[in-house]
């Protein structure tokens, strides 16, 4: 039920749904939030009202860093209390990577955050930003029957799903179909109706005030295996100055090659304090280091199980954690249960049946 007294914040930090083409080398440039607006008209005919706020400059998407992550949260503190949900139009490539921070740095979120976009521009005649953002204008205005947000928890929606953002990847940069949640079912479905899974919403506690967290560390790095990796790779990934965590990209449910120089050097990272988190490289699946040898050898040299995390959400986790100065025993144990419904773990899954 849209709640017709509904006040609603659209975020626009840049991205494709709001771009230009350029007439002479026909590349798409970053133009502002007035052409976005002439080229939608309907967003005055909501029977709602809908208030926006603009970065300065628009920010393509792939120049997002955690600095916009905190310029967004802090436009989202500071109107908190005055609006009853938050629609955010970000450039795709890096929408998984947003939603999962927000997810972590917003404690307690009792309210709608939606993230949006276009693979085409609003003025292209095909567009399919005008759908996208319609739907989630209106996602962000719906209540339940007692006046409850449906959905308050970060989400991303694109062509007709809504899944949950820190469950969420984009799979794809040529199909209106860009993103896509593999290991958790989608929160909402739009058609004639929009169909909410409600048993798959978060709940929060609507009685306590959500908390902001600002603080992150980027001193993660990204190891990703492959056939013929090398001793001198690893060694130099692993001894990267500064570094605190690494996100092991593995093999199938959580592999890697049982070779004696690579489980030292991975032994040896750990023993410096080196938070290492195993995630597969596979779309859909889970980490279960216990299910084979080789996986094994990584569990016994400290390595922590990612479970069914997105490398998006991994590291956002990360960051979180890393930033708040949680002791290293503390994040090994908080990386391995679930904080904003981000992982299920494997005897859970089971239970739930979540997978399709």
């Amino acid at each position: 039920m849209i709640d017709s007294n509904a006040n609603i914040l659209l975020i626009y930090t840049g991205g494709t749904i709001g771009m230009i083409e350029n007439p002479v080398t026909f590349a798409l440039e970053s133009f502002d939030f007035v052409h976005l607006k002439n080229h939608f008209p309907e967003i005055d005919k909501f029977n709602f009202n809908v208030d926006s706020i603009v970065f300065e400059p628009p920010i393509d998407s792939s120049g997002i860093s955690p600095d916009h992550w905190q310029r967004l949260l802090k436009m989202i503190e500071d109107n908190y209390d005055q609006y009853d949900g938050f629609v955010i139009l970000h450039g795709t490539d890096t929408m998984a990577f947003t939603a999962s921070a927000l997810s972590f740095m917003i404690e307690n979120l009792t309210k709608p955050i939606v993230l949006t976009g276009a693979q085409l521009p609003i003025g292209k005649l095909r567009t399919d930003a005008k759908e996208n953002l319609i739907t989630a204008i209106e996602i962000a205005a719906d209540k339940d029957n007692i006046g409850q947000p449906i959905v308050p928890e970060v989400c991303i929606f694109f062509q007709n799903y809504l899944l949950r953002g820190n469950r969420t990847v984009k799979v794809n940069a040529d199909n209106f179909s860009a993103f896509k949640s593999f290991n958790y079912p989608y929160l909402a479905k739009s058609g004639i109706q929009i169909r909410y899974e409600r048993s798959a919403i978060l709940q929060p506690n609507f009685d306590k005030k959500p908390r902001f967290h600002y603080l992150v560390d980027t001193n993660i790095i990204i190891l990703k295996l492959f056939p013929g990796i090398t001793p001198a790779v690893v060694e130099a990934i692993l001894g990267a100055p500064g570094i605190k965590a690494v996100i092991l990209e593995t093999f199938g449910s959580g592999n890697a090659p049982k070779l004696e120089w690579f489980i030292d050097l991975i032994r040896n990272a750990v023993k410096k304090g080196i938070i290492i988190v195993n995630v597969t490289q596979c779309a859909v699946g889970c980490v279960e280091m216990q299910r084979y040898e080789t996986g094994n050898e990584l569990l016994k040299a400290g390595v922590i199980g990612g479970f069914d995390m997105t490398l998006e959400a991994t590291l956002a986790k990360l960051m979180y954690l890393i930033g708040h100065k949680y002791e290293v025993s503390e994040i090994k144990v908080r990386m391995r249960v679930p904080l904003v419904g981000e992982l299920t773990r494997p005897e859970d899954r089971e239970n739930e049946k979540l997978y399709f």
